[in-house]
């Protein structure tokens, strides 16, 4: 699942805040690539141990980022737990369909939260990011209909992908595709933050 960067709390350096966010995948595309060598599973079954890895990454990324951050980032939060309720459905059922629906469902919610938000008036976006930046209100506006949108793309590439094509390039596509899309995404918004930004007034000496 992608998401936009937040920040409160106590400060990290931004790599090990990159491990916590993307680690747990990275540790899954691992686990499912190496499985079958390193737990002598049928290649067929690789995806039901990179599943239960997934889960516990997910779950100590969060409670690392508790510990270092002193806070739970929300999204985070939403992530774990989605990750775990759909990575559970696949080992209990035996059934690779809900953990490869996840994306789906996350990027979608966090698409309608925010485009929801923006239909009653508010800019949601600027809960999660009000401490990194300070834009006007058209900012923020414009801000979170673009993520709201590129959250609705995430999904609809995600149900593309592994519909489509192989396990294992779904996997790799979740890893090695997303993140860059989607840091890509928030380097190119860097004109409109630029150009909507509150600069903090300059008081006398």
């Amino acid at each position: 699942m992608a998401q936009p960067p937040a920040a409160k709390g106590r400060p990290i350096n931004p790599l090990l805040k990159l491990a916590l966010e993307f680690g747990p995948l990275a540790i899954f595309f691992f686990a499912n690539s190496y499985g079958d060598r390193l737990f002598g599973v049928a290649s067929d079954r690789r995806i039901f141990v990179a599943t239960g890895i997934f889960i516990v990454a997910s779950l100590v990324a969060l409670a690392a980022s508790r510990i270092l951050m002193g806070y739970l980032p929300r999204m985070a939060i939403v992530n774990a737990v989605v990750v775990t309720v759909f990575g559970g459905l696949t080992i209990a059922l035996d059934d690779a369909f809900f953990i490869k629906v996840k994306p789906t469902i996350v990027n979608a919610l966090f698409g309608c939260v925010l485009l929801g938000g923006l239909y009653f008036g508010r800019s949601l976006l600027a809960l999660v990011l009000e401490s990194v930046m300070q834009l006007d209100e058209e900012g923020w506006r414009k801000l979170t209909l673009r993520w709201g949108l590129f959250f609705f793309v995430l999904a609809a590439l995600n149900e593309i992908v592994w519909r489509t094509q192989t396990q294992d390039f779904w996997v790799a596509f979740k890893v090695w595709g997303v993140m860059p899309l989607t840091m890509a995404f928030a380097l190119a918004q860097t004109p409109l933050i630029l150009k909507h930004e509150i600069k903090p007034a300059k008081t006398g000496e």
